[in-house]
């Protein structure tokens, strides 16, 4: 039998399971824990390593999917989740140490609950989770460089006093860029709804 030329690339996508960038979002989701697990015992030095190197994995698999042709429909869900995992977890523990107040955890996590609420409509009408907008992937990028810099910000001094400064004008920055791409979502939502009615 000879090969089925009629594949597409899209076909490929759906299937593909075990590429590197796969790997590695399943080798940084499994970090997660262990992150969370340090930060929480207040072992700063080890907590700021893993979530480097988080942060690198996070990069890295991204440039290997497009330079080598290994996107796929799992990574476009495993990568979001791991994001939104480490997010939420460094909240969770900045906030617990008191390092970040209640409400940014409340303002953050509030938006991945609009989020969440999109969900329903687009399943109604035969559509699966939206693509990671730009503004979305640069909040995220932006919270991510923002939480070491506010877990040095424990560091007396001066190094402590710039990382607390840089650390929340990038995470204010996050948050806007966070909610602006919530609003654009919303919008490709309402406008798909509207489309699908008329």
């Amino acid at each position: 039998m000879g090969t089925d030329t009629s594949r597409t690339d899209q076909d490929l996508a759906v299937e593909r399971v075990w590429t590197v960038p796969n790997v590695i979002s399943f080798l940084r989701l499994l970090l997660v824990p262990v992150f969370g697990a340090l930060l929480f015992a207040e072992e700063d030095v080890a907590a700021l390593v893993v979530l480097v190197v988080a942060g690198f994995s996070d990069w890295l698999d991204g440039v290997i999917a497009r330079l080598f042709h290994q996107t796929s429909m799992l990574g476009q869900l495993l990568d979001p989740a791991a994001d939104r995992l480490y997010i939420l977890v460094t909240l969770v523990g900045l906030a617990w140490r008191d390092f970040v107040p209640w409400w940014l955890v409340l303002v953050i996590v509030g938006r991945d609950v609009v989020l969440a609420c999109l969900l329903p409509p687009l399943r109604r009408h035969g559509y699966g989770p939206l693509p990671v907008h730009l503004a979305g992937k640069a909040g995220t990028f932006a919270l991510m460089y923002a939480f070491p810099l506010l877990l040095l910000a424990g560091v007396p001094g001066t190094v402590g006093t710039l990382a607390w400064t840089f650390g929340w004008a990038s995470a204010l920055w996050g948050v806007g860029l966070y909610w602006f791409a919530a609003f654009l979502y919303v919008e490709q939502v309402v406008r798909i709804v509207r489309t699908a009615r008329a």
